[in-house]
């Protein structure tokens, strides 16, 4: 079965109606020659026919342009028909149109009077199959092409559509194909690949399959072939140019989530897994490989989004067949398993249910809603609701029902005992009953054999104080103007301190609950986490996009006087278009006021009802300015960039009104082509010609009619539900327990906190280089060693010793970019006991640094472990360790100043690790990203592959040795895991370490290399003042005193806010709060954190200082006497 892409292209086709034998109806044993110049084929088949019962005959169709004839002696071949038009075949199903462009013959192949068929036979065809490359309709591809088969210069592909082999009444086939084509060319298809060879100056190539497959491939083209073993698994990429890096990825990738999906499901069925690039934009999914586009293939999202789900194809669709009978449950299966679950690994998956609520929600009515059973595949976005989504939903259910072990279970017994069989729900509600022990017959008839959804209303719910108890009486209502569904609804009860789930069983109208508690509940809320197939009210749903794109009746509103060429029109010319809705288009003149019978676009700056847009903002964190818009935590200026800002319409809350500006005349094409993959966002923001997304959002909910509160007392923010455990989770690339290991090393007692000058530095040092060697660094330094060495003073009494730099290098692969370099550093030194930074009380006390910074150094040598044998970067990629970082920045410094091989005007960027071993739950911080313009895109893309959430930290700090990059005019960012009152304190213990947040730095930071060294051409802009080294005085002074305070990195307005206030200090005395701002301190404003901690230090402990705050609102002035660090 041939599928495609599941969020950007139209998916599986239908499978042949046909049943599964123990052996396959035909085997073909194929002898075939390409010749792609001349755009043709021959063709020997050998045909091993199992006809039951044996026939004198036997009939079977072919492609019209090709010559047929019998090499069985003995047999008639007669032509019968002509020119008919293709069946269904493969998945052209969903494009009638492609199987029209085939004609083919059908034949007849006899045997003399009285006799049977034999079970071999012989038939040998040639011709020319070229079909062009042709747009489809929309509403099947979203705009992409396809061709039923072709064979040119460029590249051959060949499916079941081409009926380029006979194809004998759908029937499932076996094979053997070995194919000769010209030299420098290779060929792939399903099986296992038995021959790979060059024979006279012409490529020899033969693949196996002994699995029944419904159609056989044939995709040739001149590739450069990649691959690599994954357990007894081959793992192969073919390009159509070298790409060692995209290979890799992909390679890496595939390998890791083959993996998970064996350990939940069962073995993967095929010897193979192979990427194969294409000539032209398809994103197709095949037994045991994948077809992507040029383009397709370099999204860098689709690795995690759209591949898996191709991938685990091979478990569901191409492993196990779907019997059409009763339904298509593979495509929800599969999105269950792939698209949720890498939502849910992510901490999204509640998300990404009410994402999939809300399609079904918008796009789907009584007119075109459908049961399962008649779901056979995706033709427009109210089928994909239903077949994907709700099937989808149909699985979240029973998982809730039975838990995750038995719904694992199931699963495994299903494919277990269905593989290369066709499956229907049946079978799969067979085998949950079978490994439950649980009668679940009603439960998929509701789901799969009827159609519509229920709709839920909390219609009461109060509290009654008993004598020790708190009773909790609940009405629960069905509104659908269906019947009753029988559900299982979760309803979360929140207490002062906790929350606890519980399950209401209901099939009827009217459910009424009672339960008792020992404790007063404060709110309660019904379906929080999205578990239940549902209609959403519509307070469930923040306005989006996805409101106006299903909505039938559509007005877009234009402002007076455009002529034709302008962008808004040539925009509301492609929109009206539209065959499937009623979509009006009007001068802003011609409108009095808001239809409210139909969502409306408002286009432009210059609209008179723009002003309905800034009015609904008021509900939100958000405003349009005079040359900005503020979108909660996104300032933008509306200077050459586009944005869509979606409300509710004021006069029907269940339309949407969507304002729409166009910052760029270019980008129109590329709005129409994107916004509707964006369904789910409130608003968003693009940037230039392309246009390029920037920014996107949702607003949050309010006023739900499924969550009440109780009564008056407030929840505490850290009173939330619980993210339940991923279904299974994907084998990170990276090691947290080496990791682990290293840190364990570094701030073991034997290094004694790896003060300057000290024996324990020099040990760190020599265990830095022979990790770098062991993971195949080249040595970096000037010298040829891996050690950048020069004399630095080691102590507060000015004495010398020699420190040293620790390099090591990936050489970069491409001629043009090899002699630029992408930095990725770590300071490797601490404080010893106690120089240069000791706290009062903690002299002479080993100061260990496990998080500042040998976990910094840790994922330093894990990305150089995973690198540094595969990686093959454009750019050259510098290791470094630094030294003296504690004393000023020195390490990093000379490096800057000294290091020839790549001196400043040759280095692109620096990655600097530092403070990354504290992480938990957080968002990874990036720090000085105003160093370049293009760093907060760059993050925003990294966090969207790798599921790691980025937190932009603007404000310029000299934190670490960016700052040293930064001086000298390079773009440079600090990967930091947050603040913590173990900083340079004897309490920086390995005990403290999250391991599971230094795989997310290292995951993030390797994801950002590999863009900079071996994906982007272009240097970054940089956009930071180059200024002047400080003295080391001044670094090694630092500040002397201290209020107590952890200040929040991550906050973007003017001043410093307080994230958390240590007990018994002198913030806490003088009644400073988590959340305060301070903007001033004395006369002097401050307006960042760095303001903040150079004014601090002019003061000496004791002094009293008057800080400036912002509390609520309002402006407060405290007196703060500081004490000693």
């Amino acid at each position: 079965m041939k599928t495609r892409i599941a969020r950007l292209f139209v998916l599986i086709g239908v499978l042949a109606q046909f049943a599964l034998a123990k052996e396959a109806a035909v085997h073909h044993a194929i002898h075939a020659r390409v010749f792609p110049m001349e755009q043709t084929i021959s063709v020997v088949d050998t045909l091993t026919l199992n006809l039951d019962p044996p026939a004198s005959y036997v009939e079977f169709t072919l492609h019209s342009a090709l010559t047929v004839k019998n090499l069985t002696g003995g047999l008639t071949l007669q032509l019968i028909e002509t020119n008919i038009v293709g069946s269904d075949r493969g998945m052209d199903v969903e494009a009638p149109e492609v199987l029209k462009r085939v004609k083919q013959n059908r034949y007849r192949l006899k045997a003399p009077r009285s006799r049977k068929l034999p079970r071999r036979v012989v038939l040998a065809f040639s011709g020319k199959i070229h079909h062009e490359i042709q747009q489809l309709a929309e509403e099947y591809a979203r705009g992409f092409s396809t061709t039923p088969g072709i064979i040119d210069s460029q590249g051959v592909y060949l499916s079941g559509s081409s009926v380029w082999l006979p194809q004998f009444d759908k029937r499932l086939v076996t094979f053997s194909l070995t194919v000769e084509a010209p030299a420098g060319w290779d060929v792939v298809s399903q099986g296992k690949r038995a021959t790979h060879r060059t024979v006279d100056g012409a490529r020899q190539v033969r693949w196996i399959c002994d699995k029944p497959m419904e159609e056989v491939f044939l995709i040739a083209a001149k590739f450069v072939e990649y691959q690599r073993d994954v357990g007894k698994v081959k793992v192969m990429a073919f390009l159509r140019s070298p790409d060692e890096a995209l290979a890799n990825k992909y390679l890496d990738v595939t390998g890791q989530y083959l993996e998970m999906y064996r350990k939940l499901i069962g073995n993967y069925p095929f010897w193979k897994f192979a990427l194969v690039e294409n000539f032209w934009e398809t994103g197709y999914g095949m037994p045991s490989f994948t077809l992507l586009g040029p383009q397709v293939i370099r999204f860098p999202f689709i690795l995690h989004s759209s591949y898996p789900h191709e991938l685990l194809h091979n478990w569901w669709g191409n492993g196990v067949y779907v019997d059409f009978k009763g339904g298509n449950w593979c495509e929800g299966l599969t999105a269950y398993l792939a698209d949720h679950l890498i939502q849910e690994q992510r901490g999204q998956g509640d998300a990404y249910r009410r994402a999939t609520l809300q399609k079904y929600t918008d796009y789907v009515n009584e007119t075109n809603d459908f049961p399962l059973a008649q779901f056979l595949s995706r033709h427009d976005a109210p089928s994909e609701a239903v077949g994907y989504g709700k099937c989808l939903m149909l699985w979240e259910m029973l998982r809730t029902d039975l838990g995750d072990r038995l719904f694992v279970k199931g699963l495994r017994h299903f494919y277990h005992h269905n593989l290369f069989k066709r499956a229907s729900f049946d079978d799969l509600r067979r085998s949950f009953e079978k490994v439950s022990g649980r009668l679940l017959q009603s439960f998929f008839d509701q789901w799969v054999k009827r159609s519509g959804a229920p709709e839920l209303l909390l219609a009461e719910a109060r509290v009654q104080q008993n004598k020790d108890t708190f009773g909790l009486q609940l009405q629960l209502r069905q509104v659908q103007k269906e019947e009753p569904f029988q559900l299982n609804v979760p309803i979360a009860v929140y207490f002062e301190d906790t929350v606890e789930v519980k399950m209401a069983a209901m099939n009827e109208r009217q459910k009424d609950v009672e339960w008792s508690f020992q404790k007063e509940p404060v709110k309660v809320a019904v379906d929080p986490q999205f578990q239940v197939f549902r209609r959403l009210h519509y307070s469930e749903i923040p306005p989006a996009l996805s409101k106006i794109f299903g909505a039938g009746k559509v007005l877009i509103v234009l402002p007076d006087g455009l002529s034709a060429d302008n962008p808004y029109v040539k925009l509301a010319n492609i929109w009206s278009g539209s065959k499937s809705k009623d979509v009006q288009v009007k001068a802003a003149s011609e409108v009095n006021e808001l239809p409210d019978d139909r969502s409306v676009w408002v286009f432009g700056d210059d609209n008179p009802f723009k002003k309905e847009i800034k009015t609904a903002l008021k509900n939100y964190d958000a405003q349009i300015k005079a040359d900005r818009v503020q979108l909660e935590k996104f300032d933008l200026p509306l200077a050459n960039n586009s944005f869509v800002i979606t409300v509710r319409h004021p006069k029907n809350r269940q339309a949407a009104l969507v304002w729409l500006r166009i910052g760029n005349p270019q980008a129109v094409k590329g709005l129409a082509r994107k916004l509707p993959h964006y369904g789910k966002y409130s608003y968003l923001a693009f940037s230039g010609a392309e246009p390029t997304n920037i920014a996107k959002g949702q607003w949050p909910i309010i006023n739900s009619p499924l969550q009440k509160t109780l009564n008056d007392k407030k929840l505490p923010q850290n009173v939330r539900l619980k993210k339940r455990p991923a279904l299974a989770q994907l084998t990170p690339l990276f090691s947290a327990e080496r990791m682990l290991q290293d840190i364990r090393y570094l701030a073991s007692e034997e290094l004694e906190g790896r003060g300057l000058g000290s024996e324990g530095l020099e040990k760190a040092a020599r265990y830095i280089a022979e990790q770098f060697k062991k993971a195949g660094l080249q040595p970096g330094a000037d010298d040829g060693t891996y050690f950048q060495v020069w004399p630095e003073i080691v102590d507060d009494q000015g004495n010398k010793a020699s420190v040293k730099n620790i390099i090591g290098l990936i050489p970069g692969t491409d001629p043009h970019l090899k002699d630029q370099a992408v930095v990725v550093s770590a300071h490797y030194d601490h404080l010893g006991r106690g120089w240069p930074d000791v706290h009062r009380g903690d002299e002479g006390k080993i100061h260990p640094g496990a998080d500042d910074n040998a976990s910094g150094v840790a994922a330093l040598l894990e990305l150089a472990r995973v690198l540094g044998q595969s990686f093959k970067p454009q750019r050259t990629v510098i290791f470094v360790a630094f030294t003296a970082e504690e004393s000023g920045l020195k390490g990093s410094r000379y490096f800057v100043k000294h290091y020839r091989r790549f001196p400043p005007d040759k280095i692109m960027a620096d990655l600097n690790l530092d403070t990354v071993g504290r992480l938990k739950d957080n968002k990874v911080m990036i720090l000085n990203v105003s160093s370049a313009k293009e760093w907060p895109y760059i993050f925003m893309g990294v966090g969207h592959v790798t599921g790691v959430d980025a937190q932009i930290v603007t404000p310029p700090l000299d934190a670490s040795d960016q700052v040293a990059f930064i001086e000298a005019g390079i773009p440079a960012v600090q990967i930091f895991s947050g603040p913590h009152t173990d900083y340079h304190r004897p309490s920086d213990t390995v005990d403290k370490i999250n391991a599971d947040g230094l795989v997310k730095s290292a995951t993030l930071t390797r994801e950002t290399l590999a863009y900079l060294s071996a994906e982007r051409k272009e240097p970054l802009t940089f956009t930071a003042k180059k200024t002047a080294e400080k003295s080391a005085a001044a670094h090694q002074g630092g500040r002397k005193v201290r209020t107590g305070i952890l200040p929040d990195f991550a906050f973007e307005g003017q001043g410093v806010k307080i994230k958390s206030v240590d007990k018994d200090s002198p913030a806490a005395r003088a009644g400073l709060k988590a959340g305060d701002v301070i903007v001033a301190l004395g006369k002097q404003p401050v307006a960042n954190l760095k303001d903040y901690s150079v004014l601090l230090k002019k003061h000496q402990a004791g002094d009293v200082i008057v800080l400036q705050i912002k509390r609520n609102g309002e402006q407060k002035e405290i007196r703060v006497k500081l004490e000693e660090r």
